[in-house]
């Protein structure tokens, strides 16, 4: 499914170069970056080409940096070895030099807290010697693959993400994300088939999204009432795109709920096209209703939206070999902004072929927008 073409009403977003303001969140617009893994940061130190990365998308207007995935303390987090991390004093000082690059332009950044529970797989790249780690030791597919947590491996988890949190406050980043989408760890607990536990974290929705929340408030608690906390969650997963893991507004308000009790600010819904309705066997304007539209009806916490902003071809993968998108129409996004259905928009492959992509949408330049290649994903643009 495509947008429409470019039309004159694109040069209408003036709504969305207004500020907003949550807790730590400073923003002088509603454009954000979304999170891309790039894996340009070797032993999982990122050094100064990936703060001339992200500092080119702060000086191109963007006002909100959502970091690639960095990897949490647990030696099991992650899949490869340059991806970076949010532990460690090399890393640490790293992020500090990408955090002053960002915060100079004048904008915001956040770390997404990273930690891919099954989807590291049975033979990861990084650290191949430690298991890989879950809540019931099972893929997407329903196949085993490493083991479940224990009871004790619970607590350890928690303090894992409460750590990585801590390090982001202390290093100055202005919140924190914490990955709860596309079948990764947090995700997996939500999701039957990963989830199977019979201890009180698993069986009823409730009790699927008991472990993510008690994540968010552990967190909330170490880190005081007013830095800023936003969670991201979806309905796919890598590589099943059909999945829902909300059937229903109702189901969805069990699982957003929880979270936004424990603590969660700013909520992140992942889609791969922004404009499409959530629940489309409803009828009328609910039938329409995108779920960035309905997660933010539902809790009234600021929601972020996402999903192929701008381009003319949806993500379809881990940056396939024809991975290529032309620009096209912002008319769905300023439609579903004027509806009240988010507050910030995440502009993912759009900014790394452009990183003056929002500048030129402020200056009505929007000719002047550069098609996204799969060139833009093998090196830092």
């Amino acid at each position: 499914m495509t947008q429409p073409a470019v039309s004159n009403l694109d040069l209408d977003a003036a709504g969305l170069f207004t500020p907003i303001e949550v807790k730590s969140l400073k923003l002088r617009n509603r454009f954000a970056m979304a999170p891309m893994t790039r894996a340009f940061s070797p032993g999982g130190v990122p050094r100064e080409n990936v703060a001339e990365y992200y500092r080119r998308r702060a000086a191109g207007g963007t006002s909100l940096i959502i970091t690639e995935g960095t990897l949490i303390p647990d030696p099991a987090a992650g899949p490869d070895s340059r991806v970076p991390h949010i532990h460690g004093d090399e890393s640490l000082e790293g992020w500090k030099g990408v955090v002053d690059a960002v915060h100079a332009e004048g904008s915001a950044i956040i770390p997404q807290l990273w930690h891919l529970g099954v989807e590291r797989g049975a033979t990861p790249r990084f650290n191949p010697d430690v298991v890989t780690v879950s809540p019931s030791g099972l893929a997407l597919d329903g196949s085993p693959v490493g083991r479940a947590f224990t009871a004790a491996d619970l607590e350890e988890q928690k303090q894992f993400w409460v750590d990585a949190a801590v390090n982001a406050k202390k290093t100055g980043f202005d919140g924190v994300e914490l990955h709860g989408a596309h079948g990764y760890l947090l995700d997996e607990f939500l999701w039957e088939q990963t989830n199977t536990r019979e201890d009180g974290y698993g069986g009823s929705l409730e009790a699927r999204t008991r472990f993510p929340a008690e994540v968010v408030a552990a967190i909330r608690a170490a880190v005081g009432p007013e830095f800023a906390i936003v969670y991201r969650f979806s309905q796919w997963k890598s590589g099943h795109y059909d999945a829902r893991l909300a059937q229903t507004p109702q189901q969805l308000e069990g699982i957003l709920a929880p979270l936004a009790d424990a603590g969660v600010d700013v909520l992140h819904p992942s889609t791969r096209r922004h404009w499409e309705p959530a629940f489309p066997e409803l009828s009328g304007v609910e039938g329409e209703r995108g779920l960035a539209g309905w997660t933010k009806s539902i809790t009234g916490l600021p929601t972020i939206t996402v999903g192929s902003v701008g381009l003319d071809q949806v993500f379809t993968g881990a940056w396939g070999k024809d991975s290529t998108a032309g620009t096209t129409s912002l008319d769905p996004l300023l439609a579903q902004f004027e509806r009240g259905e988010f507050d910030i928009v995440a502009v993912g492959r759009a900014l790394l072929s452009d990183p003056e992509w929002v500048n030129k949408v402020q200056q009505g330049r929007l000719d002047d927008r550069i098609p996204f290649a799969r060139e833009h994903i093998t090196s830092l643009n």
